[in-house]
């Protein structure tokens, strides 16, 4: 009876398309608990406390609103929350009475495709589980693999009960946050930004080539665009990607032509260079935000790491 949860798309009469906030903020009670209600599963008491909150200018503020309603709330509540998601991997999944949207979640999760030996697997760390804690195994699967779940699995069977109890409240939170990107359209603030600055040197590399590759989410997949470093390190004409019609939720590469740069500055190279190009494969969970995604770099080394 291992338990996953899985996202649904917000339908408005016969359309299947995100919600302005807008529209959210001029919706009477009962449609605005309907919209959004269901983003902590089977539990509307936390769209109903917000209500009179609205409106909200941002995905961000409206999550943020409803996670405080959750963590305030009684423990006993909290576990009722836990324990209302469904069993979607247990009987349900193994006699096909999975909805199309939990079978969907599941494939992607690779959960369609245990082996005997990881299904025996999951169902002995499920037993440990709820015999050890009281209550069910929460894990936001949308972007794992089977893998991801099994250790994630295996390490929080270490856990103590109020440290386990803290998780799936966490993990619950950010099912509500995937959900509400799926039902509500994000804020127009969102935008990437990056800096290359050469270490080798102390300074910042510019005239370097760059280029910027959507590999899943929302959008055309593929090269979106390439850029040249300006004398500061920066990209000319400002960030990559502004606004809810280019910047979105997904994975993007940053590919450096680093080996290039290095030799218009005369360093020394090895006959193969070291480092030629320089990819950087990097996760947007919030299209609201600023994503800062530099690159610090030397001809036999480089960093990163996520700035605003």
């Amino acid at each position: 009876c291992f338990r996953f949860v899985y996202t649904k798309t917000s339908k408005i009469g016969n359309m299947s398309t995100p919600v302005p906030l807008s529209d959210l903020a001029k919706m009477d009670d009962a449609t605005f608990v309907s919209t959004i209600g269901g983003v902590y599963e089977n539990s509307p008491w936390v769209a109903e406390s917000i209500v009179s909150k609205a409106p909200f200018s941002s995905i961000t503020s409206l999550h943020k609103t409803m996670a405080d309603v959750v963590n305030s709330a009684p423990e006993e509540k909290k576990l009722a929350l836990i324990n209302a998601h469904p069993d979607l991997a247990g009987k349900a999944a193994l006699s096909d009475e999975l909805t199309a949207e939990s079978k969907e979640e599941q494939g992607k999760a690779g959960l369609d495709t245990l082996t005997k030996e990881e299904l025996e697997s999951f169902t002995k760390m499920n037993e440990e589980y709820k015999a050890k804690f009281g209550f069910v195994f929460i894990l936001a699967v949308r972007n794992a693999t089977k893998h991801t779940i099994l250790a994630s699995f295996e390490a929080r069977l270490k856990n103590s009960r109020m440290k386990e109890f803290e998780e799936c409240i966490t993990q619950i939170h950010k099912i509500a946050w995937m959900r509400l990107l799926t039902i509500l359209e994000p804020a127009d603030t969102g935008f990437l930004t990056c800096h290359v600055l050469d270490t080798a040197s102390g300074k910042p590399a510019d005239n370097m080539k760059i280029s910027l590759k959507r590999i899943s989410g929302a959008g055309k997949l593929g090269l979106i665009g390439t850029f040249v470093t300006n004398d500061d390190g920066r990209l000319t004409g400002g960030p990559a990607l502004k606004g809810v019609e280019e910047f979105s939720v997904g994975v993007y590469e940053w590919t450096f032509n680093v080996g290039d740069y290095f030799a218009k500055e005369g360093s020394k190279l090895a006959g193969t260079p070291f480092l030629s190009n320089v990819p950087l494969v990097f996760g947007i969970d919030n299209p609201e935000d600023h994503y800062h995604v530099p690159l610090l770099c030397s001809p036999y080394g480089y960093s990163t790491y996520r700035g605003s």
